[in-house]
């Protein structure tokens, strides 16, 4: 059994067997999608403060992007597109949030590295993504790139799922708030 289960996991890969056994359907699991209000979480960002999403809730249109790791190539291009468009997310009274399961310090090398001017959540016990139930690529084995566009009461108003279109994500968000307005 114990070999029919490691050959599964290393297949399918184990955070989809983990979730495959733990899970029991309740409302508490439902995945985030277009309609769900967003939910409540506290990570540290990448200068170490607590940061909460009700500290914004209500105040901001918010971008929720889940990317997989500081500093690879796809990562790179998509925080800097976001970057570079900073100005105009926030001409549409929209907050930029990446969250990806690396440390504090790599959130503030990163940003130092290519000067991020948003908040980077370091969510390194996967613990967000699976609240948002952020699917992962190739067979588990990646963390998937989801971005949300959360609008002021707090709904979430669109999703883009797409591991290999990382600055498209950007297009999108961007798309969205401009239609919300």
């Amino acid at each position: 059994m114990f070999y029919l289960t490691f050959c599964f996991a290393l297949f399918f890969g184990y955070a989809n067997l983990n979730a495959i056994q733990n899970s029991d359907n309740s409302d508490d699991n439902k995945p985030v999608e277009v309609g769900s209000t967003v939910p409540h979480f506290s990570l540290q960002n990448q200068f170490g403060k607590l940061f909460s999403i009700d500290s914004v809730l209500g105040k901001k249109n918010l971008v929720i992007y889940f990317y997989p790791k500081d500093d690879s190539p796809g990562c790179t291009k998509q925080a800097c597109s976001f970057r570079d468009q900073f100005e105009v997310f926030e001409e549409q009274d929209a907050m930029i949030i990446g969250i990806s399961a690396q440390s504090v310090e790599s959130h503030l090398e990163f940003a130092k590295e290519y000067n991020l001017n948003f908040t980077l959540l370091s969510d390194n016990e996967n613990k967000v993504r699976d609240l948002f139930d952020v699917p992962s690529t190739l067979f588990g084995l990646i963390p998937g790139r989801v971005t949300y566009v959360v609008n002021k009461e707090s709904k979430v108003v669109f999703m883009f799922n797409s591991q290999f279109q990382a600055e498209k994500h950007i297009d999108e968000a961007l798309r969205i708030l401009k239609e919300m307005k």
